[in-house]
């Protein structure tokens, strides 16, 4: 299995853009999650819960992975477990190792429970928004089975919410296209859904279509945020759709008058200036949200999750600018992307201590930590990141307040 895991590990970190040795190697080691003796009274980690309640602290960004094995519904493209497409496969099964899954007999319960382990590592009272993720469709709403990498249904998200109070929230996914979209968006919420999560790239979703109008005045009606990536994706790919990340395409939603969370401020990849006309040049996917964050019209309905925003491809001027505009930290949410953070070659603590977002002390505990517990990891790396004498607000990790419902449905 490890042979396996390593030769998909290869094929997946070429394609992704990982053209290096990772410092700590390919593999998460997974070890158990309480946390060492030497670490359980570091300063660096009870520092990090200063000024934060954790009662508020819910993390927007926790991808609920499965493959149905549990009757749960949850379900994987037979191609990303054949070793046919190295690069799925890789993918698949760096996802599995970086969850401490890999090898299970019973991955979707196992998926579960080392969630909730990871979870004890932080302060009670803390939570996490499970994300639920809907097949890919086409235009006239007919589901593309074969363009779909997974599926974690809304019911399943919410079944597994249910069974762990005071632990999980969770985000429904529903196509916009799909013919029943506002009656699905509706049971969601009846259901306990906080808000609703969409990959444009990899669902085929174009945000700046009339076809999602409907479900715009659905999300208002029912005020629900609205949780999509913008930017280039690449955990799963679809190169020939990367122009549906583009975080302008997500103006038609505001101008709806929905709150839109853009998953990882669009801190990859570049797009087209849409707001410039046909033939204009191309800028940065951050520049754009940028700019739309600076439009006084969109204070109260602009926000930006900075999970994954610590990844070796997204450091630089995107988590400069997140760190150093404090002016914007009361509309920035924490977010994890597990399991992300267990994908070893997505990160480098020396790479961080290089560029002086923390110092040499800080890297070998924050390191220390990662083969324990993926949560406490990124949050306490978070905390710790200094740029220019700017750090992060303790508002960025007090999400709770974005998805409290403002008004009965």
């Amino acid at each position: 299995m490890k042979r396996r895991l390593f030769l998909g590990a290869l094929g997946a970190s070429a394609a992704s853009g990982w053209y290096f040795w990772p410092e700590d190697g390919f593999l998460n080691p997974c070890l158990e999650s309480s946390l060492p003796g030497a670490l359980l009274d570091n300063s660096l980690i009870a520092a990090a819960w200063d000024g934060i309640d954790p009662g508020l602290a819910w993390d927007c960004h926790v991808h609920l992975l499965g493959i149905g094995d549990n009757g749960g519904g949850a379900w994987v493209n037979p191609d990303m477990r054949s070793t046919i497409n190295p690069v799925l496969f890789g993918q698949y099964n760096f996802f599995l190792n970086a969850a401490c899954v890999h090898g299970s007999d019973e991955i979707d319960n196992d998926y579960v429970a080392r969630l909730l382990a990871d979870l004890s590592g932080l302060a009670p009272g803390s939570r996490l928004m499970l994300l639920a993720f809907d097949y890919a469709y086409d235009e006239n709403g007919q589901r593309l089975l074969s363009e779909s990498h997974f599926h974690v249904p809304n019911h399943y998200a919410a079944a597994v919410a249910r069974r762990h109070p005071g632990k999980f929230e969770w985000t429904a996914s529903v196509h916009p296209y799909r013919e029943d979209a506002v009656s699905a968006l509706e049971r969601a919420v009846r259901d306990g859904a906080r808000a609703v999560k969409w990959l444009p790239p990899s669902m085929n979703i174009d945000p700046a279509s009339p076809r999602c109008d409907a479900f715009y005045e659905a999300l208002v009606r029912l005020d629900v945020p609205l949780l999509s990536h913008a930017g280039l994706e690449r955990a799963v790919n679809v190169p020939d759709a990367q122009r549906l990340g583009n975080p302008l395409r997500l103006r038609r939603a505001l101008e709806h008058g929905v709150r839109v969370i853009v998953a990882h401020c669009a801190s990859m990849g570049d797009g087209e200036d849409l707001d410039a006309g046909p033939g204009a040049r191309r800028r940065t996917n951050f520049a754009l949200f940028a700019r739309m964050m600076d439009e006084p019209r969109y204070e109260h309905l602009l926000f930006g999750d900075i999970s994954a925003m610590t990844q070796l491809n997204r450091i630089g001027a995107p988590l400069d600018t997140v760190l150093e505009r404090d002016d914007w930290h009361h509309r920035l949410l924490n977010g994890s992307d597990y399991p992300l953070p267990g994908v070893y070659p997505l990160f480098s603590m020396t790479e961080m201590v290089d560029r002086g977002y923390i110092d040499r002390r800080q890297a070998e505990t924050i390191r220390a930590i990662r083969p324990h517990n993926r949560l406490l990891f990124d949050f306490v790396l978070k905390r710790a990141l200094r740029r220019n004498g700017k750090a992060f607000s303790a508002s960025v990790f007090e999400t709770r307040r974005i998805f409290q419902r403002r008004r009965p449905i």
